[in-house]
């Protein structure tokens, strides 16, 4: 493992392994100080959060009046997406439920997925991606040796849901994102947005083989300007507004439609459980297990004591790291000993191709010009 000895925050669990961390006289990260000034203001797990979500319920049911659908659901099989998808049932929503495979999918996911469905009488609609370019892209991002190996999966799942949203007419995405559990984001040392489709692009460019002609993505253009304002899309965090509690979430899901634990967050996708428990704490020191357990001390959902007994115990079990690294190389039609090497690779930074950033930057200048002449605050698509 890289491993270094790194100062940790005194109050939640982030460390020196985020090189932008900085600490106050207390030893308290700016992380923590973003949690209470910013993102807790838009946490509502009390009364009020309760009011709120209704009047938004309400709003989707008229706007989806008379329609097969009000609103769109993005399932994965994870606790948040599956416990959103049946909380959304109870509220009466009426959404298409979405899936997109990507070819990792684990034998729990599909079961979940199956049992969520069946559980609220959905209509799943599963979109299978090309194999032959998600594999060309992954081996593209490995041979890149960038952090976020997650990109071709993640850009593919939310582009494909909301290309699906506007052919079928739907504006309101249900997302299962939320504060109780991801309040403290990503550091963006550690990796890129998913979303940046030059990125992507660039990188599959100059690392790819085949050509994309099935794999959908989503222009800065459209996530920032079309969708939100010529289209009118809404992305709704309802998870947001109640009292999320994840382990309150599991014991309800295993009590109303017999859920199975994956063992980690994200660990539906056999990629994804190897990339966050192996990739990135071996090649760049980052374990993402430290953002989802500060949000949770936050949150008030654990202790920091708790979090630091989570963090002490391994990420893989040896045996499973083995089946895993041997299914991989196999699904990608390479050696193992070509996983080692692109592993072992030196580290490379998303910024070594083409990127949005100038772009990002520049229409974030340009929502913070508009919020000063209006006097409130803009939310953007995102």
């Amino acid at each position: 493992m890289n491993q270094k000895n790194y100062q940790i925050c005194a109050r939640c669990v982030m460390d020196t392994s985020d090189p932008q961390i900085s600490f106050d006289s207390e030893g308290v990260c700016n992380h923590c100080k973003l949690f209470d000034n910013v993102t807790s203001k838009q946490w509502y797990p009390n009364e009020e959060g309760r009011l709120l979500l209704e009047k938004i319920i309400t709003r989707i049911k008229k706007d989806g009046e008379n329609k097969e659908y009000d609103c769109i659901i993005g399932l994965s099989g994870g606790i948040d997406s599956s416990y959103l998808a049946i909380i959304m049932k109870d509220m009466g929503l009426r959404p298409l439920v979405m899936h997109v495979d990507a070819g990792w999918n684990s034998e729990l996911a599909v079961y979940n997925i199956e049992q969520v469905v069946k559980h609220c009488n959905y209509d799943l609609h599963t979109h299978v991606m090309d194999w032959e370019e998600i594999r060309d892209l992954q081996l593209a991002y490995l041979k890149a040796g960038v952090a976020n190996q997650d990109v071709p999966q993640d850009h593919a799942f939310f582009a494909s849901l909301y290309h699906f949203a506007v052919k079928n007419g739907i504006k309101y995405i249900i997302n299962g994102g939320n504060i109780a559990t991801e309040g403290v984001g990503i550091p963006q040392s550690w990796h890129h947005a998913a979303m940046d489709a030059i990125n992507l692009k660039a990188i599959h460019k100059k690392r790819g083989e085949c050509k994309l002609k099935q794999y959908k993505t989503i222009s800065i253009f459209h996530l920032y300007f079309y969708y939100p304002i010529i289209y009118g899309m809404k992305t709704i965090r309802p998870l947001n507004y109640i009292q999320y509690n994840k382990q309150s979430a599991i014991e309800y899901l295993k009590k109303q439609i017999g859920y199975k634990e994956y063992g980690y967050k994200h660990n539906e996708s056999v990629f994804t459980k190897f990339f966050q428990n192996y990739y990135l704490p071996v090649k760049f020191g980052y374990d993402k297990r430290r953002p989802h357990l500060s949000s949770m001390i936050l949150s008030g959902q654990i202790t920091r004591k708790q979090a630091l007994e989570e963090l002490s115990k391994p990420q893989y079990d040896p045996d499973e790291l083995k089946k895993d690294f041997s299914y991989i190389a196999k699904k990608l039609r390479i050696t193992e000993e070509n996983l080692r090497s692109l592993i072992d690779s030196p580290n490379q930074s998303y910024d070594g191709y083409q990127n949005w950033d100038f772009w990002y930057s520049t229409i974030k200048k340009a929502q913070s010009l508009v919020e000063g002449l209006l006097g409130k605050s803009m939310k953007n698509y995102s």
